[in-house]
């Protein structure tokens, strides 16, 4: 059967409902996708970001091992509704602790995975490692409610009742307003028929509107004249598309200009990106070679710092056993011993102390001329010995009157650091010498020259690199290989420079290069102790002087007191806190004190306050004996009122001069007149 034409009424309607219906349809299947992706990305996102914070508050208890804080934190989960298990596994992979919701019954899995996030059923699986540090410290395990059919009916539900009431309505609509449409329609086609059947082109269709419809009716009444003036529009559209073209042509030569001028810029930023790539290269490399040589420096720290500490620890294991009977002369030998490795020992620790300061630029230096060869002759004194133990011979130079702008205990180090690695590399049988001259009217250059095997020009590369022991091996020879390092620190902050020659097989020359200056008079020093002072042992004919000594430990203790019992007219309290010190001082009133700083409870710092506020206590020289050794704690000790201060290990030499210059002071203050 045929059907009939629909008619333009029907046409529209049906036009307006197909579309409004693929409309809703294509609305309905985007708004749920959309809503689906969003609540799986949201999920994803929210699992995550839980995991992770999880991740850094627990990390702290994986590291201090407390389960207790790791489940206290997933307690918190408690609050995630959709949260229906999660547990934190350590390093190794096992259950540090555990959360689980009431109603879950799922068992925990036996082994963590990597990163990962999956979905398992109806639930979101979500392992997550935690790594501190570019250390992984364990994972973060969780399974939440991943609820996607409810989600798709519930979605699917709302979605398809708003497209079915907006059918309803569209339809409604559409069959009040259509005759809008098709009446001015209808009255265009029987004008159009009319003119059709009795060619008469002088009708004209009536204008009911201002609208689309009104716009065709001006169209149809308009054509003939629309065809003439179209093909004079079309002459002028020519003209237009000539100019136009001639346009994109000038057009296209500027892009291809500008594109040119691109291409330029772009390979400059190529080969820019380039260079910085291998400096980036380079200063990895260097990196890697720093860590490899503080790596190498560390071992060789601890086996020379161990050495020392063996020979201390041995000898005195025997001298304290009663299993291993000692002779007095083996006693000796063996105190001997203790005493060359513990000054051993406390030179490795001033020079890691050395270069701790100057690379933190805590340093400071005190530039003032100082006198070549009284320094020489200084280093003579501490280096000659060292020659003969090793059968070195050493040529200082004669006084030939120069002066050099530096710090004087400075550039000691410095000297004797230079001579004591000529020493120690040289060969045997040879011999060190060192020279110094004017460069010019401004600098003046001290040389260091040895007689041993010399160094390639691979070791010179790495000489004054942190860590580096001369290209020896370590415990070819003592030390810890940046002794250098620090000489070229000192060097530099003092203004100068530092360099070094040398020939394999014949022997090296180290240099360093300082500004010259014109000598000044001496400036008195306030530190230097006077010269009645010197004398090692004051004595006392007519009284016995008391000596008070604050110390907590013990051993330090036993040392004093075995120290000022070969001081005859001396004897000596103790106390084990400040608080007992400062009775004892106030009952007794001793002649000097002698005060640690680190004590239990009060402090040695807040002790001598309140000796210097009490008026039977304020004169009494107190002096430190305390192991902070920096020269900020002396400095400040000094500063604060300490009579003295002495750094542990003790100087026997020069405890005994400040304890006879307190005395001196002590004595000098009861004989002059009130």
């Amino acid at each position: 059967m045929k059907l009939r034409p629909l008619s333009i009424r029907e046409k529209l309607l049906g036009i307006v409902l197909v579309s409004t219906f693929t409309a809703l349809f294509v609305a309905f299947l985007g708004t749920v996708a959309i809503q689906l992706w969003t609540f799986h990305r949201n999920l994803i996102a929210d699992m995550s970001t839980q995991s992770e914070l999880l991740g850094r508050m627990t990390s702290p208890a994986l590291i201090f091992d407390d389960q207790r804080l790791a489940a206290e934190n997933l307690k918190l989960l408690e609050f995630r509704s959709q949260v229906r298990a999660a547990a934190i596994y350590n390093e190794r992979g096992n259950l540090f602790a555990s959360y689980s919701a009431a109603e879950n019954s799922s068992p925990f899995p036996t082994l963590p995975e990597a990163d990962n996030i999956r979905v398992e059923g109806n639930s979101l699986i979500l392992f997550k490692r935690i790594i501190k540090d570019g250390v992984i410290l364990g994972t973060v395990y969780l399974r939440v409610d991943y609820d996607l059919l409810g989600t798709i009916l519930n979605n699917a539900s709302l979605t398809a009742l708003l497209s079915i009431m907006a059918m309803v309505i569209a339809f409604f609509l559409i069959s009040r307003l259509e005759r809008v449409v098709t009446q001015p329609i209808f009255a265009i086609a029987n004008v159009a028929r009319e003119v059709v059947e009795q060619r008469d082109y002088s009708r004209r269709a009536e204008k009911m509107s201002d609208d689309e419809i009104g716009m065709l009716v001006n169209s149809f009444n308009d054509m003939l004249a629309e065809i003439e003036r179209r093909t004079a529009a079309l002459e002028v559209s020519s003209q237009e598309i000539a100019r136009e073209a001639e346009e994109r042509k000038i057009a296209q030569q500027e892009v291809m200009r500008l594109n040119a001028g691109l291409e330029m810029r772009v390979r400059e930023r190529t080969a820019a990106l380039e260079r910085s790539n291998r400096e980036l290269e380079l200063a990895t490399t260097a990196a890697e070679e720093a860590n490899r040589a503080k790596s190498t420096f560390l071992s060789s720290m601890s086996h020379e710092l161990r050495t020392p500490l063996n020979a201390i620890l041995g000898f005195a294991e025997i001298l304290v056993t009663d299993t291993m009977p000692t002779t007095l002369a083996q006693k000796k030998d063996f105190t001997n011993h203790i005493l060359k490795a513990g000054r051993h020992l406390l030179t490795l620790i001033n020079e890691i102390l050395d270069l701790a300061k100057v690379e933190s630029g805590a340093m400071t230096l005190s530039l003032e001329p100082v006198a070549i060869a009284e320094v020489m002759q200084e280093c003579r004194a501490m280096i000659e010995p060292m020659g003969h133990q090793y059968n070195i011979q050493t040529i200082f130079p004669d006084d030939l009157g120069l002066n050099v702008l530096a710090d004087r205990t400075r550039l000691k180090q410095v000297l004797l650091n230079l001579l004591s690695n000529a020493v120690k590399y040289n060969r045997s049988s040879g011999a060190v010498a060192i020279e110094y001259e004017p460069i010019d009217a401004e600098r003046i250059r001290i040389s260091v020259r040895d007689t041993g095997v010399g160094l390639s020009p691979i070791q010179l590369e790495g000489l004054f690199k942190p860590f580096n022991r001369l290209g020896q091996e370590a415990g070819a020879v003592e030390g810890t290989g940046i002794g250098l390092v620090v000489t070229k620190r000192l060097v530099d902050l003092m203004g100068g420079e530092i360099g070094v020659s040398s020939t394999p097989g014949i022997g090296s020359v180290f240099w360093i290069e300082l500004r010259s200056v014109s000598p000044t008079a001496a400036k008195p020093d306030e530190d230097i102790l006077p010269a009645r002072a010197q004398s090692p042992v004051i004595q006392h004919d007519d009284t016995v002087q008391t000596l008070l000594y604050v110390e907590d430990n013990p051993a330090n203790l036993k040392l004093v007191e075995e120290i000022i019992r070969f001081r005859p007219g001396l004897r000596m309290l103790s106390a084990p806190d400040a608080h007992l010190g400062i009775e004892l001082a106030c009952i007794h009133l001793p002649e000097v004190i002698l005060m640690d700083i680190n004590l239990p409870g009060m402090n040695g710092i807040d002790a001598l306050k309140i000796l210097r506020e009490t008026p039977e206590t304020a004169h009494i020289p107190v002096i430190a004996v305390t192991a902070n050794a920096m020269p900020r704690d002396v400095t400040a000790g000094l500063h604060i009122g300490f009579f003295r201060y002495i750094t542990k290990p003790i100087n026997i030499e020069e405890l005994n001069k400040a304890i006879d210059c307190a005395l001196e002071q002590f004595r000098d203050q009861d004989e002059s007149p009130a």
